[in-house]
């Protein structure tokens, strides 16, 4: 099913553009990851409205999805992989944050957690998109530092233990795919950049 469309859209792309094969890898990589993208949001709301969740992982996606954006994370490189652990994480999750009833005291000290792991691993790169520009490193940790401060004042000073929950697990799901063990456990690569670096020294 995944080749056939892929294959129809190349074949489609390759009538009005006169691409050479490189090209056409480079798109067809771009429109896999799009496919996949796509197809697994699809099935993890699928579960979600079986198992009464939509609200909390639309919220996780948009709280979740704010500090992913310049905190960045892990990327799995077997397609497998990344289905088992997206569909774990995002059906998991948002029933943890809906049913879960879990003391003030822990909710904080996961926070500090999180928030100081966040301080130091933030940003964190991936082979396919090193973060080589030093300045660029620096303005996504500051924001790193910043949106996971707000979150977690949003969680001292908010009184619903509901958006506590939400805020807590959106700060701990981001550093735990921050750091260099769970790069690790997956088999990556860590701190990408500096790779490049060192070539450039040579």
């Amino acid at each position: 099913m995944k080749n056939k469309i892929l294959d129809s859209t190349i074949n489609i792309i390759k009538k009005y553009y006169n691409y050479d094969e490189i090209k056409l890898k480079e798109i067809r990589y771009g429109l896999e990851s799009l496919y996949l993208s796509i197809t697994k949001i699809i099935v993890i709301f699928f579960i979600s409205f079986f198992i009464h969740t939509t609200k909390e992982l639309c919220l996780l996606f948009l709280i979740y999805g704010i500090l992913r954006l310049v905190a960045f994370g892990l990327h799995t490189k077997k397609t497998i992989h990344c289905w088992i652990t997206s569909l774990i994480t995002f059906s998991l999750i948002p029933y943890l944050i809906k049913e879960l009833n879990i003391d003030y005291i822990y909710i904080l000290i996961i926070s500090i957690i999180s928030f100081i792991l966040i301080c130091i691993y933030a940003p964190s790169d991936t082979e396919k998109r090193p973060l080589i520009n030093k300045k660029k490193r620096t303005i996504y940790k500051i924001l790193s530092i910043i949106i996971s401060l707000i979150y977690s004042i949003i969680i001292i000073i908010i009184k619903s233990f509901y958006i506590k929950r939400l805020f807590m697990f959106s700060l701990l799901l981001e550093s735990l795919l921050i750091l260099p063990i769970s790069y690790k456990l997956f088999g990556l690569k860590y701190d990408n950049y500096k790779r490049y670096r060192e070539r450039r020294k040579e």
